[in-house]
């Protein structure tokens, strides 16, 4: 039985962004094993990640809880981590390791280098690139210049992280894909009962309603809403923001603070992204880094006009005045008078909708799995004997 490893820091990254790429490979004839953490920093419920314990059995794979986390700096709990995945290696002979997240392939890259086997590593989004913190250079790239030497494939998801990889890495081949696809048809067909929602978060039935999608964490920036609606002090603008994190606490602290309970609603897990990105007006993602964005791309499938932070992933598909405005991520004015616009323009709205569709066609999900099926196929091609 031919085995891979799919290994990332935490379990939720390979259940929200993988399991087309393990599908792919149990259809070439590969099981998949999964490591990760499964009990912490995952930014999915814990039911989510039974369930996906449940489809990996289904699946015949195994899965194993890392101890590793998202801190550089928790050198014990990551060597720890590295140590089990040597072991997981040398027990289970895996033909190769496909790995993801920043440290998840630190992890990954050495125990592969140590083992002797093949390694791909798909960077979801450098946390180097032009316009971020200088902390982030100093310690970010240095450790992936240094890792690439042990990379025997590198892809990557944006246009500006396949140049950087290609000029200053050392991967022995670097690829490009166009992030995990969205699935088009379900933002673009569903139906909902509007009135449920009307009911549920108790809006007007003519409310103008913002939608964000993501982690409630410094990344993710959502503060940057909440001080923009209580900048323009409008009652009939409103946001839903789906996700939980550690800043949660905050946010609601601030919506107390500005007196927007009745406005803003943080809904926490959410199955129904689809229906709320067809109930709200405007998508709003003001990420101060993103390696692609998949959440505002499900957006665009459903028709939505998107407001955006002008910054590396969102780049590829993202165009001011075209997809709706795309902002400074930290600058409060610029997202009050964005929303504003939108709000007081719905014919500007309707048209950035009518185009997000048509831009977001290049990132469907048969696309994607087509460009991905591939790239394993040359891989395997290339590796297999050695």
């Amino acid at each position: 039985m031919k085995k891979v490893l799919m290994l990332a820091t935490t379990a939720a990254m390979i259940e929200q962004f993988n399991k087309s790429n393990i599908l792919i490979l149990e259809e070439m004839g590969y099981t998949v094993d999964v490591a990760g953490n499964f009990d912490e920093g995952n930014p999915i419920s814990q039911e989510k990640l039974n369930l996906f314990k449940t489809w990996l059995e289904e699946h015949g794979a195994g899965w194993y809880n890392l101890p590793a986390t998202r801190k550089p700096t928790d050198l014990k709990n990551n060597r720890r981590a590295l140590k089990m995945v040597i072991s997981l290696i040398k027990e289970n002979h895996y033909e190769f390791i496909h790995c993801h997240t920043p440290l998840g392939s630190v992890i990954g890259r050495f125990a592969a280098h140590k083992t002797k086997t093949p390694i791909i590593y798909t960077a979801h989004g450098f946390h180097f690139f032009k316009g971020a913190p200088i902390k982030n250079w100093l310690i970010y790239y240095p450790i992936e210049w240094f890792c690439s030497f042990m990379t025997d494939l590198l892809i990557t998801i944006n246009k500006e992280d396949f140049k950087r990889a290609n000029r200053h890495l050392h991967a022995k081949d670097v690829k490009y894909i166009p992030g995990v696809g969205v699935d088009i048809p379900r933002f673009q067909n569903c139906v909902i009962n509007k009135e449920a929602y009307i009911r549920e978060f108790n809006f007007p039935e003519d409310a103008f309603v913002l939608l964000s999608v993501g982690e409630l964490m410094e990344r993710k920036n959502q503060i940057v809403i909440i001080e923009a609606l209580h900048k323009l002090n409008n009652p009939n603008i409103y946001y839903l923001a789906v996700g939980q994190g550690h800043l949660q606490k905050l946010y609601e602290s601030k919506i107390c603070e500005y007196h927007l309970e009745n406005q803003i609603k943080l809904l926490g897990f959410r199955d129904d992204v689809d229906r709320l990105c067809k109930y709200a007006n405007c998508f709003v993602h003001p990420s101060i880094r993103e390696g692609l964005g998949i959440a505002p791309l499900e957006a665009m499938a459903s028709g939505m006009p998107l407001i955006s932070a002008n910054i590396n992933g969102m780049k590829d598909y993202t165009a001011q005045n075209k997809t709706g405005f795309c902002i400074h991520p930290t600058e409060v004015d610029e997202m009050a008078n964005a929303i504003d616009y939108i709000y007081k323009h719905p014919e500007f709205a309707k048209a950035c909708g009518t185009h997000n569709q048509k831009v977001v066609k290049k990132y469907d999900i048969a696309h994607s799995k087509s460009v991905m099926r591939d790239i394993y196929a040359t891989f395997i091609k290339t590796h297999e004997g050695k």
